[in-house]
């Protein structure tokens, strides 16, 4: 595989990583050219403006939740038939997973992918000292290749000046200098950047200020040298099909009409990975998306629900106000039916959130608080569900402000390895309930065995 490619990094976050990434990718999509968006870690927001900015689905590349060996397979998948891939790095270009050296890093995944990196820096606060820094991170380690620099938030034409002189001695090329902009902006909060699907309209018009920054202030045809420079890659593209015992037809659904899975989504409900959707279809599943917050009843024949997550508690007051898309819920749950439900999933099978009546299917009130629980995580099964079998080994992340109370049923579905020992979330009758946010690429038999139990 021979896709041209590029891994956009930085010394640190808040260097304007997303800034460059997203404008890079809308700047040569609005080129005519088929763009592939990925973003290095767990992070489910940036690739939503990833996707804005190239029409196609953002995917991540995360070598902690995947594994190291399926990093190049899907980066393979995604990228398969394209001009062109931009990988959105995480953090600092050497920062990755708490005490386990490379690993989820941006570096190790630029290695993976033989991919050259370009280095975004934040030049506001620094001239000559600039060199150094870039001369350190090109040094640390000789395996990553970085290719140039984007200098970022550069005050003025002198400013430029003493910033292109100091590089001179560096040997890396200046490939962008983008000044100082407030259009570009992107707003947060509690978890990060607002997703794109609660601010469609300015989302769009924030991605075209983060093109018109890069087309103004970038070499394009200079990058796009660059990212041909990547040498091949080996073929072997992950494929969902393969991965659940599927190419010769559907796991489930032979002989008969597929089980309909309702998929949560809208501006409630936006985390996910593409490959967990695509691998229940592979399974069998006619994956019918639902938005929480319009409508009022799942979808035709829903056999199987999987909730994900998102925003509920922005949402709280609207997601109780449609009771008759809540009872629908409980009713399903109630009969039996697999429900898979992630981090907002749980929050909205919960009793309430925030005082506010939520479905009820869990016996637990949920509630915001002051604390961030935020990491990656190891995980075992300790109960057997629609997920999967007691022993199942999983790695996932946590990434919320919330609590649960009383917490965990008498069924709890993980036992954690880290950061500490303790069991998390629900297993009862054919729902799993959890906080850790799971990639099933790594292990496709939890979505052959969620469609399996939805045939039934």
């Amino acid at each position: 595989m021979n896709v041209p490619r590029l891994v956009i990094a930085a010394p640190a976050s808040g260097s304007g990583k997303t800034t460059v990434a997203t404008g890079l990718m809308a700047a040569f999509a609005g080129r005519g050219l088929a763009v592939s968006p990925h973003k290095v870690g767990p992070d489910y927001i940036d690739p939503g403006y990833h996707t804005l900015a190239t029409g196609r689905p953002g995917r991540n590349l995360d070598a902690y939740m995947c594994g190291p060996g399926l990093v190049a397979p899907l980066f393979a998948h995604g990228a398969a038939g394209c001009d062109l891939a931009v990988v959105e790095g995480v953090m600092g270009l050497y920062d990755g997973a708490s005490g386990q050296g490379e690993l989820a890093s941006t570096a190790q995944v630029s290695k993976l992918l033989r991919a050259p990196v370009v280095l975004v820096v934040d030049a506001s606060s620094q001239s000559r000292s600039v060199a150094a820094l870039v001369h350190g991170f090109a040094s640390w380690d000789p395996r990553v290749r970085i290719g140039g620099v984007i200098l970022n938030k550069v005050g003025s034409q002198r400013h430029e000046e003493l910033l292109r002189d100091a590089l001179d001695e560096s040997g890396l090329p200046v490939l962008g200098v983008l000044r100082r902009a407030e259009g570009v902006a992107v707003p947060s909060r509690h978890l990060g950047l607002v997703p794109v699907a609660e601010r469609r309209g300015d989302a769009v018009g924030a991605v075209g200020a983060m093109r018109e920054q890069v087309e103004a202030g970038c070499d394009l045809e200079a990058l796009m040298a660059l990212a041909r420079s990547a040498p091949p890659l080996p073929d072997g593209g992950w494929d969902a099909a393969e991965a659940v015992g599927s190419r010769g037809g559907p796991v489930v659904g032979r002989g008969g009409a597929a089980p309909v899975v309702a998929v949560a989504s809208g501006a409630a409900f936006t985390f996910s990975y593409a490959e967990n959707t695509e691998l229940l279809a592979a399974a069998g599943a006619e994956v019918v998306p639902f938005d929480p917050l319009r409508d009022e009843k799942l979808p035709e024949g829903t056999r199987g629900l999987v909730v994900g997550g998102g925003f509920p508690e922005v949402y709280a007051a609207e997601l109780s106000a449609n009771a008759a898309l809540r009872e629908a819920v409980a009713g399903l749950a109630g009969s039996g039916a697999p429900v898979a439900a992630e981090c907002a999933g749980l929050l909205y099978l919960a009793r309430s959130l925030d005082g506010l009546p939520m479905c009820g299917v869990l016996d637990a009130e949920a509630r915001m608080s002051k604390r961030l629980t935020l990491g990656y995580r190891e995980a075992v099964a300790v109960s057997d569900s629609v997920l999967a079998a007691p022993g199942t080994r999983v790695r996932g992340h946590e990434f919320h402000r919330t609590v649960l109370e009383p917490g965990a049923g008498p069924e709890p579905a993980w036992g954690m390895h880290l950061p500490e020992r303790r069991v998390e979330g629900f297993v009862r009758g054919g729902v799993h309930a959890s906080y850790l946010h799971t990639h099933w690429a790594p292990e496709p038999g939890m979505a052959r065995r969620f469609v399996e139990r939805c045939a039934r």
